[in-house]
């Protein structure tokens, strides 16, 4: 049964890695975009950009972040198909600009804390260079 009560409200709250943070400052995400934090850009448009992660887990893995701002993948219910949509199938895109498409890639959302999400901007892992194993972690 849901209902939008105070305690379901709270609950959605503690799926958020810091909850002390102020969930309006800016993220490293944030001040990458702004240019205030440099990245190894790999592709850069209008509505995305993609960047080598700095603690890579694989010998390829790409950051991609949407200039739109999402704090998580549980908040793009909320947002427009066109907008949801644009955002998938740039991730596509820069793992197709990759060469990836023939030997395969793993394309991970991490969200909350028992998701390991890092960072409260929605972000699209692309893992490549090596066979991946399941379960994953």
């Amino acid at each position: 049964m849901m209902g939008n009560n105070d305690s379901t409200q709270e609950n959605a709250k503690a799926h958020f890695i810091d909850h002390t943070k102020n969930p309006d400052s800016p993220t490293i995400f944030d001040k990458i975009l702004k240019g205030d934090i440099p990245c190894k850009k790999v592709y850069e448009d209008e509505d995305v950009l993609a960047f080598n992660d700095i603690q890579p887990q694989a010998p390829v893995h790409v950051l991609v972040i949407p200039k739109k701002k999402w704090k998580s993948f549980s908040n793009l219910h909320l947002a427009k198909d066109e907008v949801v949509g644009v955002y998938m199938k740039k991730v596509s895109y820069v793992a197709h600009q990759l060469g990836l498409d023939g030997p395969g890639y793993r394309v991970v959302f991490n969200h909350g804390e028992h998701g390991a999400q890092s960072v409260d901007y929605i972000h699209a892992h692309i893992l490549a260079g090596r066979s991946m194993q399941w379960p994953p972690g």
